[in-house]
């Protein structure tokens, strides 16, 4: 009961905020609660369900490929074959440096550690390649006249992007790169905080956080390689939202 005031209390605290900055997003915050805390609901029965049966742990983590890249793709306009490219990069983004922590040991290999540390990778990935696609994207419609320049002198359409594709994977990149380095000294990342509230010692906490920090950091930087090097030979051929 007293969670549910203090998240209504939090929620009063957003709404009061967006309506004072006359951002109109009051709508979209409410929204955004009502959905959180009802989709934390019923995750908490998936997520038990499947610690119940691991086998089905691979479903669950496809299914959230899927909506990640279902998600990236809306972002990035939804042209064809972009959903398959984006779940083809979140899901080798994510699976790298699971990949690694697992099979080292650094955490058991159970449905316990796997899904959600596996789902942080994820969810890493699908930002990376939002952020990436979308400034590569932007960046190649506002800056067409450089891509042209080289397409005359005979360059292929990737080699013609790949200056600006470099600065949206160097772009996308900048939030993680922050936040791994000034863990601790701004911000105390959910996985520790976490931790700590259910009792780990702040050695234990601050493990668990480095792994997925630096595991955050390596799926991202592959998802913005990637994501950049699938779409630049497309963007390399037109305009973006041009004939």
């Amino acid at each position: 009961m007293r969670t549910a005031v203090a998240v209504a209390l939090l929620a009063a605290v957003a709404a009061a905020g967006v309506t004072a900055s006359g951002s109109g997003q009051l709508r979209s915050v409410l929204v955004a609660v009502a959905r959180a805390a009802a989709q934390l609901a019923g995750v908490g029965f998936v997520i038990a369900l499947i610690f119940r049966t691991p086998a089905l742990t691979p479903v669950y983590l496809t299914f959230m490929i899927v909506v990640a890249a279902w998600t990236s793709a809306g972002r990035l306009g939804g042209e064809p074959g972009t959903l398959l490219a984006c779940a083809a990069t979140i899901g080798a983004a994510a699976a790298v440096p699971a990949g690694i922590v697992l099979a080292t040991g650094a955490l058991p290999l159970t449905a316990r550690t796997a899904v959600p540390f596996t789902a942080q990778l994820i969810g890493g990935s699908m930002t990376a390649t939002t952020l990436a696609g979308q400034r590569l994207r932007d960046d190649v419609t506002t800056s067409w006249d450089q891509v042209e320049a080289w397409l005359s002198l005979g360059a292929r359409p990737a080699r013609a992007v790949r200056p600006l594709a470099r600065t949206a994977a160097a772009r996308a990149l900048v939030p993680a790169i922050d936040q791994t380095r000034n863990v601790g000294l701004v911000v105390l990342p959910g996985a520790y905080v976490g931790l700590l509230l259910g009792g780990a010692s702040p050695l234990q906490a601050g493990t668990v956080q480095l792994l997925v920090l630096v595991g955050l950091l390596a799926a991202e930087s592959v998802a913005a390689a990637l994501i950049t090097r699938t779409f630049s030979p497309r963007l390399g051929t037109r305009r973006p939202g041009g004939g």
